[in-house]
């Protein structure tokens, strides 16, 4: 795509299946490592990731060859496959259906790549669901309950 420029920052939350707190202290970090692995193969740039045993905070900027739906799909199916060849949880592990993705400017990188990276202190005073409500409703996006709060089945 000669001629074609783009900064688009992107902020993704995508919640582990059941928001069950699966993710280790012992492998996080390597997680990490992988996912943003998978997003420089897909032409893209991490700028932070982080999260908490049961979600997890990217921000990326996009390149516009790859949609971010798509982009979450390769993110979280790559993921759950390495989580569950290197046996890192007992049974199965696998991400929530779904993700929010929240759009920044340039100015605000700094604001939201610290934000992302204190997810353990911020934890301390409010609970995920609250966080990721309260992104949703920054964000002026309706949301339906049913999918927010999913049940541990």
């Amino acid at each position: 795509m000669a001629n074609t420029y783009s900064k688009i920052y992107l902020h993704f939350v995508f919640a582990v299946q059941n928001r069950l707190s699966l993710i280790s202290p012992s492998w996080q970090i390597d997680l990490y490592k992988y996912m943003n692995g998978i997003i420089s193969q897909n032409g893209h740039k991490t700028y932070a990731i982080n999260g908490m045993p049961d979600h997890i905070h990217a921000l990326v900027s996009l390149n516009p060859k790859q949609s971010p739906s798509d982009l979450m799909h390769d993110v979280k199916r790559s993921s759950s496959l390495w989580i569950n060849e290197n046996k890192l949880v007992m049974g199965k592990f696998s991400w929530q259906e779904g993700y929010g993705v929240f759009s920044y400017g340039n100015s605000q990188i700094p604001v939201i790549s610290k934000y992302i990276e204190m997810q353990k202190e911020h934890h301390t005073k409010q609970t995920f669901i609250e966080e990721y409500t309260s992104l949703l409703k920054l964000f002026e996006i309706e949301f339906d309950d049913r999918y927010i709060y999913k049940k541990i089945e």
